[in-house]
């Protein structure tokens, strides 16, 4: 069965069967010190998944493929909440804290949600990237439409929270920002798909860019 993680995901990979001959050094010494990848969103060779390396600066990013078997755990961002939830908070940083606001906040949202970005790394794989400063990073998952209403009552819930909250909308097709989206509902907004970016007036209605395969 092949496995199909999503764009956000946190996926644990062994860190041998991944190595890169065309990655800067710093990328396998990370994952050989902490083996884990954020799904990205980028089309992907047959059999391959398309991931992104943090380092220890933001000057430290890269973008590779890692193949499925080399796969040992996928987590979703829905599932950080469950775990920040279980976990001791003493020396939580402020990104982190202000997630729990959120939960408190959108309590009763029945969509699938939760943070990404430094955040949901830090929680996925124990590994402090997290700073006072960082934002905190939100996908909620959406593969229907959701009304206008609904996206401003999330996002007037967040909307002046320090650290800053940055919320993307993820639905089947492309995914989007929620501020931008409730700004102008009734306009284009930028839509992002696996094939690039492009502007649009109908997230769940825009059928994705044709591009070609990768192969």
């Amino acid at each position: 069965m092949e496995i199909r993680p999503q764009v956000h995901d946190l996926i644990r990979v062994h860190p041998a069967s991944f190595k890169s001959m065309d990655a800067p050094p710093w990328v396998n010494q990370r994952l050989s010190e902490c083996p884990w990848v954020v799904v990205r969103r980028a089309r992907a060779p047959t059999g391959m998944i398309a991931v992104g390396v943090r380092g220890d600066t933001r000057s430290e990013r890269w973008g590779g493929y890692a193949h499925q078997s080399a796969i040992e755990q996928i987590v979703e961002p829905n599932e950080l909440i469950g775990l920040l939830r279980t976990s001791t908070g003493a020396d939580r940083t402020p990104p982190i804290q202000l997630l729990e606001k959120v939960i408190e906040r959108w309590q009763g949202l029945t969509l699938p949600w939760g943070p990404t970005g430094s955040v949901g790394f830090e929680l996925a794989s124990g590994y402090r990237v997290t700073t006072p400063h960082s934002d905190l990073d939100i996908a909620i998952r959406a593969p229907e439409r959701i009304s206008v209403h609904l996206a401003h009552s999330l996002w007037e819930r967040v909307m002046g929270l320090r650290p800053k909250v940055d919320v993307r909308i993820e639905t089947s097709e492309c995914g989007f920002a929620l501020e931008e989206y409730v700004r102008r509902p009734s306009t284009r907004i930028l839509l992002h798909y696996p094939g690039g970016a492009r502007v649009g007036d109908d997230p769940w209605g825009e059928r994705a860019p044709v591009s070609l395969a990768v192969s």
